[in-house]
């Protein structure tokens, strides 16, 4: 919620914007340079040490041009971030994981987000930060090439003959994709013509095709984001109104000296706010006596002893009930987060009575995370691990902590903006333990021990080639599982064991062929030299 400007923030929203200056030297030497880097790192590559390589150039570029007084210098989150970066390039470089890759994106934009805006704590407000410096830093890059400001007059007109550029090619983008989907014939003619336009610029060039092309764009605005600072003010204007705890809201009318109308004081007054305390009071005590009846049933069925009947549908029992559960507890929090956003926060003469009831209905929720839990258990004990199963066990960590803070926003007032600040440092927390885990192999590990009715072999060789020595190493485990199942646009089929090694030796053939295309060492990572090593 909002809280009165200090005198530091005032001065801040009405100061001058400081322009930033024209590029230096070693920005003009950087760019060009970042942007071969980029094409020889990643065009036509897998992922590997070409991540490592390239976070590595973005943190040195960015501690680098850093004035040694900055303010991201003793910020840290920026240094958060950075290690983040490294860490991700890292894991990325040992395990070549979409999970490494995504969580070195999401440093990188947070570590230029916090360099843009050193002041900024809450981390979805780097991440547009940074997404905005970086379009606008493309964007003024040719003009300050100059000798120009990046900000000012200049840099607003080319931002906004940018925005009336992009935007017409984005909507034309979406609506193609559209109509390719749902028109094969268009898709047909689509493809010829994008196909003529590949072949005109092999002929005009022929290293060059429009996929180079566009990739070369994408490589040139990342390098510009990350290596030339266009000062974003908008996040940070909107954070600076913003603070860690509620305070107490005065009447603005009565304030005014303005005589009131009866509804507005019974609408604002105490009695208006004793009102809201009895709803919410009688809200949270008919959902805690709800939930205690759900949460009752569940112990007693799920917690001790559960043994589902041969006739019994797992898969549905799971799926329905724990996307229906989640939403539960999610609408648990927002009706927290209600009744705890104002003045009833201090309402003296119930508000132990109403933190007792908030207590009780967010413990009986953690509770029932707990019984989501335990469903996730039973399906993965039955049928094996997979990535949805991994990712509700990883949201459902998430979740308990978000719970945690909503006791801390009960008993310390604090506000939705502190939340929202911290249950996003626990998500990018969960995004490097997604990184560093190697879980394709340890998926394919848990799914062919001896004990399950039926597995998902398709699945298993579908995963990345790293799990490929351990499913050839526990090949012998195909024949001896009762049925092997693979999904089809039908829904699960029936494959026999010998299909299953037939496609298992498919599998391990096609990935050869692969990594034959790969003759560079820029996508090289530790998990498939090891893969290879393992399958000669």
């Amino acid at each position: 919620m909002e809280v009165p400007h200090t005198y530091e923030t005032l001065w801040r929203d009405v100061s001058p914007r400081p322009a930033a200056a024209p590029l230096t030297t070693a920005q003009k030497l950087l760019l060009p340079l970042g942007l071969l880097l980029f094409n020889w790192l990643f065009w036509a590559e897998k992922t590997g040490v070409n991540v490592l390589v390239y976070s590595l150039f973005i943190v040195g570029a960015q501690v680098g041009l850093l004035p040694r007084h900055a303010a991201a210098r003793r910020t840290g989150l920026f240094w958060l971030a950075a290690a983040g970066s490294l860490f991700g390039g890292a894991m990325a470089a040992v395990y070549g994981s979409g999970a490494a890759v995504l969580a070195t994106e999401a440093s990188l934009l947070l570590l230029l987000g916090f360099a843009n805006q050193p002041h900024l704590r809450l981390l979805a407000y780097a991440l547009l930060t940074a997404a905005g410096g970086t379009l606008r830093a493309a964007l003024a890059v040719p003009r300050a090439w100059q000798g120009r400001l990046l900000s000012g007059t200049g840099a607003r007109r080319s931002w906004y003959y940018g925005r009336l550029l992009l935007g017409p090619l984005v909507v034309l983008a979406v609506f193609h994709g559209l109509f390719a989907v749902a028109n094969p014939r268009y898709a047909d003619l689509s493809g010829r013509a994008l196909a003529a336009v590949e072949n005109w610029l092999a002929q005009l060039w022929p290293d060059l095709s429009l996929g180079h092309l566009l990739f070369l764009g994408l490589g040139y605005v990342l390098t510009a984001g990350a290596l030339v600072a266009v000062p974003v003010y908008y996040f940070a204007d909107q954070e600076s109104r913003l603070g860690e705890f509620v305070r107490r809201q005065r009447d603005r009318v009565a304030s005014l000296g303005v005589r009131r109308p009866d509804f507005r004081a019974r609408a604002f007054g105490a009695l208006g706010l004793r009102k809201e305390w009895l709803m919410a009071a009688a809200v949270l005590g008919l959902v805690n006596a709800l939930l205690l009846a759900v949460n009752i049933i569940d112990i007693n069925w799920l917690w001790f002893g559960f043994v589902p009947a041969p006739d019994f549908d797992l898969a549905q029992f799971v799926h329905e009930g724990t996307y229906v559960l989640i939403f539960s507890i999610l609408l648990a929090m927002a009706l927290v987060l209600w009744f705890f956003r104002r003045n009833l926060n201090f309402y003296g003469p119930g508000l132990p009575w109403l933190r007792a009831g908030a207590t009780a209905w967010v413990l009986q929720n953690a509770v029932l995370a707990v019984s989501v839990g335990l469903r996730n258990y039973y399906y993965v004990a039955s049928r094996g691990l997979a990535y949805k199963r991994l990712g509700v066990c990883l949201f459902l960590l998430l979740t308990l902590f978000g719970l945690g803070t909503m006791l801390l926003k009960i008993w310390q007032r604090r506000s939705v903006y502190a939340l929202v600040r911290l249950n996003f440092l626990a998500a990018y927390a969960v995004l490097l333990v997604l990184a560093a885990g190697n879980w394709e192999v340890w998926m394919a590990r848990y799914n062919l021990r001896p004990g399950f009715a039926s597995i998902d072999a398709g699945f298993l060789f579908d995963l990345p080639g790293r799990a490929l020595p351990t499913l050839l190493a526990q090949r012998a485990a195909l024949n001896q599982l009762p049925q092997l199942t693979s999904e089809s646009y039908r829904g699960p089929v029936v494959i026999s064991a010998a299909d299953a090694q037939r496609r298992l030796d498919a599998a391990v053939d096609a990935w050869r062929q692969r990594q034959r295309t790969y003759t560079g060492w820029q996508g090289w990572n530790y998990a498939d030299w090891q893969a290879a090593k393992m399958l000669r």
